[in-house]
């Protein structure tokens, strides 16, 4: 028996009103992401990225069709079971960190354990273990005003991970950051998340992010188009 999708999402839609103008945002989108699969979300601005993850991170409605997270349908789900699959499921990166100021980089990564019932010294080794897999283990004292941009993105990538999420969903994870900057913080989440074998759905702008992943999928008038990757 083959594994189930991690996320699937069945003829979704999601309607904005804004004045008399309806906008389409999401027409039956159907999509499927399966274990160990990246995937790049591209589309202009206003296209519809942030809503489809919004929804398939459990934190909007959609106006119809479905959402499963390993083949388990959500729509049934009550506000607390939804809270415990965010936590316990799915991992967050936005394009900016939102780290808590207060709070060392370890400190950090140790929250969200801690908050899931997780003891301090196991949620300590986790956070130390993944701040040193993404490069900025001798920054784990710090707080993020003394931290670059980069490693405060790095921060909050290990954050996203820090409670074994089967699924990663990141939001311009590099649009706020140059070149340089970008390309080596995409490159330290790619090797965590091959590392750690989760699957991972990352809305980007940027076509040759885009082109390093697994698959690519673009919206087109509100629907989801798979884009066929370069001749090697």
């Amino acid at each position: 028996m083959s594994k189930a999708s991690v996320l699937e999402l069945i003829n979704l839609s999601r309607t904005f009103i804004q004045g008399e103008a309806r906008i389409e945002v999401l027409r039956s989108v159907s999509f499927r992401i399966n274990p160990s699969e990246v995937v790049a979300l591209t589309g202009p601005s206003g296209a519809g990225k942030s809503t489809l993850l919004q929804i398939a991170g459990l934190l909007e409605q959609p106006d119809g069709g479905e959402i499963k997270l390993s083949g388990k349908p959500c729509a049934a789900m009550t506000e607390r079971e939804r809270t415990r699959a965010r936590r316990e499921m799915l991992g967050f990166v936005y394009q900016f960190h939102h780290l808590l100021p207060e709070f060392s980089a370890l400190e950090n990564v140790m929250l969200p354990q801690i908050i899931g019932g997780t003891g301090k010294r196991q949620a300590r080794r986790r956070a130390t273990e993944l701040l040193e897999r993404l490069g900025v283990a001798n920054r784990q004292q710090h707080r993020p005003t003394q931290l670059s941009g980069g490693e405060q993105q790095r921060v909050a990538i290990a954050r996203a991970l820090a409670n074994q999420p089967i699924l990663l969903l990141a939001d311009e994870p590099t649009g706020n950051l140059d070149q340089e900057n970008a390309d080596n913080v995409f490159a330290a989440l790619m090797n965590v998340v091959r590392d750690t074998g989760l699957a991972a759905l990352i809305a980007t702008h940027n076509l040759a992010l885009a082109a390093k992943m697994d698959r690519h999928v673009a919206f087109e008038s509100g629907a989801l188009v798979e884009q066929k990757k370069a001749a090697e």
